[in-house]
């Protein structure tokens, strides 16, 4: 499908969220940043009017450069704009960076774009490819045999009725391969209950279990995540914005574990080496949206914001057992 063909919905601009108390937990705003996800250029612009010198705007979505064409000039040569992802984050400029901004998931671009088939609320082709390139959600859920898709199902949606919908999903496509969004909310609602005044629509945790394998999200994550320790220079900030709970136990327990207050699950564990920290936390807990964003932006209502400051230790290795990652990841999985 052609890029040209893509265009976001008039309708619904895009909103970033808790720009504000990031900006705030960040302050003062200067030197070179990276923004990791780039998208709609809602972090970019905000640190650029914050102070930053310059910032690079990563993105693995090669649309949205082009929908930036429209602006970036503004800021000249303190806007550089990469098309890649953020797990080499590190590999991007030549020098140390003063901060990293991740927004992670799907951005409200993409999901009101019906044509890159991330939303089950608006019928479009099956595919939820952020590069837009390597097999598609349609491909997935056509070829997969029934147990890994109810593995995807589970460990990433966590989706109780993931062995149900997988049976169901494997049944349809021997009659007809899914080729819309539309075929397969259809295929999930049978399967469940409908939903009750407030509760989230059927689809929603088989939509965001399929793109996060269809996109390698959670190793992308660890592997960005990793990348900002060793591209940040002492005192420089890393900022993570996530929107489900399997992310943001994952920044969670990296931040602690590179802070070095984790602690011990187990106080009869034997003692190990303590390291010194990679980073020092500037917020105990996550930050949430506040009354006004959420009136803004309803969407916000699920984020949480998590900041840490880099400091002059060596950036090392990462025990991903300790990180929270769904069994199937673990386990040599997906």
């Amino acid at each position: 499908m052609a890029a040209a063909a893509l265009t976001p919905s008039a309708d619904a601009p895009h909103i970033p969220v808790l720009l504000r108390p990031l900006l705030a937990a960040v302050a003062p705003v200067s030197g070179l940043w990276l923004d990791g996800t780039f998208g709609a250029g809602g972090y970019t612009r905000g640190l650029l009017e914050a102070g930053a010198d310059c910032v690079i705007g990563v993105d693995r979505d090669p649309l949205v450069f082009d929908m930036a064409a429209e602006w970036a000039g503004e800021y000249g040569d303190r806007l550089r704009l990469v098309q890649g992802t953020f797990s080499k984050l590190d590999t991007y400029s030549d020098e140390p960076l003063d901060g990293v901004v991740l927004d992670l998931g799907v951005s409200s671009m993409q999901l009101d774009m019906a044509e890159r088939g991330f939303s089950f609320m608006k019928d479009g082709p099956l595919d939820m490819r952020m590069s837009q390139t390597g097999p598609s959600a349609a491909d997935l859920v056509n070829t997969a045999e029934e147990k890994d898709i109810a593995d995807v199902l589970y460990h990433y949606g966590e989706e109780r009725a993931s062995r149900r919908i997988a049976r169901a999903i494997v049944a349809a496509r021997a009659v007809q391969p899914f080729e819309t969004t539309a075929q397969l909310v259809a295929v999930i609602e049978k399967c469940l209950p409908r939903p009750k005044p407030g509760q989230s629509h059927p689809a929603t945790r088989s939509f965001q279990a399929i793109r996060i394998a269809v996109n390698d999200e959670l190793d992308e994550l660890v592997a960005g995540l990793c990348a900002a320790e060793r591209a940040l220079k002492p005192g420089g900030k890393l900022a993570v914005v996530t929107f489900h709970s399997l992310e943001d136990r994952i920044v969670k327990r990296f931040l602690q574990a590179r802070s070095g207050s984790a602690g011990r699950a187990n106080r009869y564990a034997p003692e190990t080496i303590e390291e010194t920290p990679q980073f020092r936390l500037l917020s105990r807990r996550a930050i949430g949206p506040d009354d006004q964003e959420l009136d803004e932006n309803p969407r916000s209502r699920s984020s949480k914001l998590r900041v840490a400051e880099r400091t002059d230790a060596p950036a090392g290795d990462v025990d991903r057992m300790t990180l929270g990652l769904p069994a199937l990841m673990t386990a040599g999985g997906r």
